[in-house]
């Protein structure tokens, strides 16, 4: 097997499936154990008899851990390799995720989530690399709405094995560890057929941020739309009138949006000049959808329709933004702006649910609608300005 070193233009003329499958095979399994973890730490340290502010801030750290790591992971795997660095960030996530089954003490919690999800953001950042550069510019939508799609399913299948484990013993966390330590499985197969990172990147890691800005701005509002939104709609739905079970009906359908138009949207984005304007198409829709919420409040079927087709539109900003920053740089440059990528979608998930929060609370039940709409606002507001008056495909 040879090395995969991206070209120049970054192009490739064939979908380079071993290398492919390895990668997203692994960042799927670690979908798997984070999807498990999440609401398994929760519920232990409910039991515990914490608070939901404690337990609330003890997430964060989830956020907080991916800006951390995000902007060490390339230089890291620039001295270490890129397989070779998700190797060991397979390890300290496997060990960690088992050191919470064995913490007794909460404080303890908080080093433990900073490893954990530190890990995992690596492997995340250089997963998405190794994924955009082994994918050709012309399919490289298909292949990252495959990678989405594979993603969604991964994380769906964690809450699933959490319902048959549930929460006593060690046997969820012994689980999860054991389906992050399978995701080493594909990657050291592969080993020699990730991308080589034999020079720096030319830019400060911050640069990349503003480098291409319809990329990174677009998970920015993608991870507060998703995290805030997730973690409130129930809490919103409840509060319009829904019953519990119709609202976690809602965020099924939700869901089933993510999962079922990644691909499509994938193959739209391949077949468009510019991807810029498919995101600008996202977040109308997302801007659309988010002001139409408090008049579809009578009727759940509305709702539901409504919520399909803008679950998928979310997470399109994500998919279709990731595909355009591959299309824009390559090597040592791409790995440098996927973390800047995963970073600015940390930052979302840490603003958005205190922003939309603050917002119910502010001006009521509404506030939810309102606040998600601003976040779209800002996003057609700066994507339709670079797309109008922007030359570069930026």
């Amino acid at each position: 097997m040879s090395e995969v070193k991206c070209a120049p233009n970054g192009d490739r003329e064939d979908i380079h499936w071993y290398s492919l499958i390895a990668a997203i095979s692994a960042i799927s399994a670690v979908g798997i154990a984070i999807g498990l973890g999440l609401p398994l730490l929760s519920i232990i340290l409910e039991k515990r008899g914490i608070s939901s502010t404690l337990i609330g801030l003890n997430s964060a750290m989830a956020g907080i851990a991916a800006m951390i790591a995000a902007p060490l992971t390339t230089k890291i795997a620039h001295r270490l390799g890129v397989a070779n660095t998700m190797l060991w960030a397979v390890l300290l996530s496997a060990i960690s995720g088992v050191g919470f089954y064995y913490a007794t003490q909460f404080w303890m919690w908080f080093p433990l989530r900073l490893v954990f999800h530190g890990a995992t953001t690596t492997l995340f950042v250089l997963s998405e690399f190794w994924i955009n550069a082994a994918a050709p510019s012309r399919r490289r939508g298909l292949v990252m709405g495959i990678y989405a799609t594979v993603l969604a399913i991964g994380f769906a299948c964690g809450p699933l094995l959490f319902s048959a484990l549930g929460s006593e013993g060690l046997l969820p966390f012994a689980v999860g560890a054991l389906a992050i330590l399978a995701a080493a499985i594909p990657i050291y197969i592969a080993r020699n057929e990730s991308p080589v990172l034999d020079e720096k990147p030319e830019q400060h890691f911050l640069r990349y941020i503003f480098l291409v800005p319809t990329a990174t701005v677009s998970v920015f509002v993608f991870g507060a739309v998703e995290a805030g939104g997730l973690s409130l709609f129930p809490i919103y739905a409840t509060r319009t009138g829904f019953s519990e079970s119709q609202a976690a009906l809602l965020l099924t359908v939700m869901g089933i949006g993510n999962m079922v138009f990644q691909i499509p949207l994938g193959l739209i984005s391949d077949r468009m000049r510019d991807r810029r304007l498919l995101l600008s198409i996202l977040s109308v829709v997302g801007l659309t959808g988010s002001l139409m919420l408090p008049w579809l409040s009578e009727n759940w079927i509305l709702m539901a329709v409504v919520l399909l087709f803008w679950g998928g539109s979310v997470s399109g900003l994500y998919t279709v933004g990731l595909s355009h920053l591959g299309s824009r740089l390559t090597g040592a440059d791409l790995a440098a702006a996927n973390a800047a990528f995963i970073f600015c979608y940390a930052v979302g998930t840490v603003a958005g649910p205190q922003a939309i929060g603050a917002a119910i609370d502010v001006t009521g039940n509404d506030g939810f609608a309102w606040a998600i709409a601003g976040f779209f606002a800002l996003y057609v507001v700066l994507s339709l300005g670079r797309l109008l008056f922007s030359p570069k495909r930026t």
